[in-house]
């Protein structure tokens, strides 16, 4: 087993603990199994399940021993050598921590100020810049990316290979943010397979479904910075990272960051070196830290620095979600798994009624890279993990539920296939329900 750590790095970060002798509840799990027919029993199960959405239940109050020993028993399981936690009730930080190593060959254990890839997380923090910008009236959400820019968007490089399309004319800063662009995930990722000098091309028309793109939110950021004479760059520091004080984040490569730096393992503990990325993207170039991702979730929680009508545009669904899963973003397989809790795009983030109220979240994902921000606005509470493995997403379902208690995560459609669980990433589990408020079986 993992030894947690004291973290007591360079920034001074220590675990956080402010819960004063609360109560340990017991973990109870049920085995269900998930590969049954649907029928409508299964239906009515399901919709009991998430009855208790109205009720709006507390976040279950777990010890901090306990905690480490779930962490710990997941981390070991799943072969994750590091993995840093914020849980956050009541809107305030109520226990911060990292587990493992940040690298393993020299051992330096992962530590609450260590410096990691925030990946997409980074998609969560560009959109609460951008709808700051929209309180200010800087920009309008609704408005045409056409009437933005200083002339056609094929006629820039970049989007050249647009040109003969008008469809262009269609996208708008909401089509951007909710992944209704039409666009790829990234446009080397062709309806043919992976091709370094792919085209970008629109795989459907703007705003017709959900699909997830980076492509679409680097083009907004294209058109703040184009069209708007803003710096993206420094609109995230002044906007997000200074406001919810985050000293060890960026969205550019900082020498600083190098003293306390997590490595990343892929799925077979291979290292995988971290990327000193020098441009801004929005779509994911966000170096943080697991203490400053939790002050941002609090503040986010908080609604700090957005207007009550932004905050409620955010989390307003935008349009449904049925995709199977979320990757590939082009597939058109479907399922009705999510219907009971009412999946949706919201702007910059995923949205679902959970039995802790609405819900939202973002993950993160690179080689070596996993990472999850799931919250709930109404209960004040929220769960944050950043893992230097890409074996992390296999426990995020499973920490969810005994660390919060009942969440309705829609672990299947995310791809968090649980590690104990291989079969779920087979093809045939394609074809096999995988209700989100269905209680996982015990671990093996």
């Amino acid at each position: 087993m993992r030894g947690k750590n004291l973290n007591e790095g360079a920034g001074g970060h220590a675990e956080v603990n402010t819960r004063n002798a609360d109560p340990v509840v017991p973990i109870e799990r049920t085995a269900v199994r998930t590969a049954f027919r649907r029928t409508p029993w299964m239906v009515a199960i399901a919709l009991s399940l998430c009855a208790c959405i109205a009720h709006h239940p507390s976040v279950r109050p777990v010890a901090p021993a306990q905690i480490d020993r779930i962490v710990e028993r997941q981390m070991d399981g799943a072969r994750v050598p590091g993995l840093a936690i914020a849980v956050i009730r009541d809107g305030r930080i109520d226990y911060l921590h990292a587990y493992g190593s940040r690298d393993v060959q020299t051992l330096r254990p992962l530590q609450t100020d260590t410096v990691m890839y925030g990946a997409s997380l980074t998609k969560a923090a560009f959109a609460w810049m951008v709808m700051q910008l929209v309180d200010e009236g800087v920009i309008e959400l609704d408005r045409s990316i056409a009437a933005i820019l200083p002339k056609p968007l094929p006629d820039y490089e970049k989007y050249a290979d647009l040109a003969g399309d008008e469809r262009w004319r269609m996208l708008t800063p909401r089509l951007l943010l909710s992944h209704r662009s039409g666009f790829p995930n990234f446009r080397f990722f062709t309806a043919n397979g992976f091709d370094e000098k792919g085209k970008l091309y629109f795989a459907f028309d703007p705003g017709s479904r959900y699909g997830y793109s980076g492509e679409g939110i680097n083009l907004l950021q294209f058109v703040i910075e184009t069209g708007l004479g803003l710096d993206v760059g420094r609109e995230m520091q002044t906007r997000v990272f200074d406001r919810f004080g985050m000293t060890r984040t960026g969205m550019l490569w900082r020498e600083d960051f190098a003293g306390n730096l997590a490595t990343g393992y892929d799925e077979d503990g291979k290292p995988i070196a971290h990327r000193a990325r020098r441009g801004v993207r929005a779509a994911g170039s966000m170096d943080t830290t697991i203490a400053d991702q939790a002050r941002m979730v609090g503040g986010m929680l908080a609604g700090d620095g957005l207007s009550a009508d932004s905050r409620a545009e955010r989390l307003r669904p935008q349009a449904r979600i049925r995709s199977l899963q979320q990757f590939p973003t082009l597939s058109e397989r479907t399922t009705t798994d999510n219907d009971g809790i009412a999946l949706a795009t919201g702007l910059g983030v995923i949205v679902y009624d959970s039995p802790l109220g609405k819900a939202w979240f973002k993950s993160g994902h690179d080689d070596g890279t996993n990472n999850l921000i799931l919250a709930f606005p109404e209960a004040k509470a929220a769960l944050v993990m950043l893992s230097n493995s890409s074996n992390g997403e296999s426990v995020f379902r499973a920490l969810a539920d005994e660390l919060l208690g009942p969440t309705c995560f829609p672990w299947f459609w995310e791809n968090d296939i649980p590690f104990d669980h291989p079969e779920w990433k087979t093809p045939a589990a394609l074809d096999q329900p995988h209700p989100p408020c269905a209680a996982l079986p015990p671990l093996r």
